[in-house]
């Protein structure tokens, strides 16, 4: 059997020798690890929840199962597209869920021109757009308004978030095209955010293309199905439609950076701490987060979502 890496975000021994990446966590620890090590490896993720997610192909309680199945070469490689954004001709980065353009403060409009493969599309105002693969249509994109996407097809999905017109509504762009967000305006500094873990500031413009390297994920038959885990998310997309924004933005933090305390959410967010505790009261009571003590100070709590 060809070697296995387990990866931690403190231990990275040994790692480029590896030709299959394991990572023990959430779907935000998946995303943390290959945006460190890079998409050269075989991915397998193991949730330590109860359920598995979209990145996380099996829970620990399988691992066992899973590991025999390896081993006997019983697993299939998912090949899934990565997105790159080069922003004001000059650096790039690469995203395996979405790239997201947003001003820095919550609520607040950015203006901006859309053009894919050099043809204009619209000019609008709105809180943001999301831009994102077909594993990350049922992540940040799905909870405002988007498509999902199964992973193999060879499309990106484009979603305006709150915008002033109508019109604009989610749009599918064939993976081979050329997004380009032009003229970008607002009163505070935009950011593109990177699968929720780079924040990259935006002066004037970022072009959006498929990245030249794919990601390979290990999938296991009859292990977890995705038409279970794509049912939790509808369930979850459904509830949160029905969500004061300020709900919405808390939720989308906490998982893509939980455990997180109520300081730290405000800080993230940028909303004032009533509205944050507002916000995380209504999550609590739908069930969509827990909060455990903090160690470190135990006058306060960390919240972590629940799915």
């Amino acid at each position: 059997m060809k070697k296995i890496a387990k990866y931690d975000i403190d231990v990275t021994s040994n790692i480029n020798s590896a030709d299959i990446l394991i990572v023990f966590g959430s779907d935000n620890t998946v995303l943390k690890a290959l945006h460190k090590l890079g998409f050269k490896y075989k991915v397998l993720g193991i949730s330590l929840g109860s359920s598995a997610g979209f990145l996380t192909e099996t829970t620990i309680e399988n691992m066992d199962i899973v590991f025999e199945k390896i081993e006997g070469g019983r697993y299939r490689i998912e090949k899934c597209n990565v997105i790159k954004a080069i922003i004001d001709d000059e650096k790039t980065y690469r995203a395996v869920n979405d790239i997201a353009i947003f001003p820095y403060k919550s609520a607040t409009l950015m203006e901006y021109e859309l053009w894919v493969d050099e043809e204009f599309i619209w000019r609008d105002h709105a809180d943001g757009l999301i831009i994102a693969t077909p594993l990350g249509s049922t992540a940040y994109s799905m909870s405002a308004g988007g498509p999902i996407i199964l992973s193999k097809t060879n499309v990106f999905a484009l979603t305006p978030v709150n915008s002033l017109d109508p019109s604009r509504r989610p749009l599918i762009i064939p993976s081979e095209s050329i997004i380009e967000l032009m003229n970008i305006k607002s009163r505070v500094s935009v950011e593109a955010v990177i699968d929720g873990i780079d924040r990259i500031k935006v002066n004037e413009s970022i072009s959006i293309s498929k990245n030249s390297s794919i990601i390979s994920f290990i999938k296991i038959e009859g292990i977890s199905p995705i038409h279970s885990r794509l049912y939790r998310k509808v369930k979850l997309a459904e509830e949160l439609i029905e969500m004061p924004p300020s709900a919405k933005l808390v939720f989308k933090v906490l998982e893509y950076e939980g455990p997180l305390t109520q300081k730290d959410i405000v800080e993230k967010t940028l909303l004032s701490p009533r509205t944050v505790r507002y916000a995380l009261n209504i999550l609590g009571k739908r069930g969509l987060i827990k909060d455990i003590p903090n160690l470190r100070d135990v006058r306060q709590k960390l919240y972590y979502t629940n799915i």
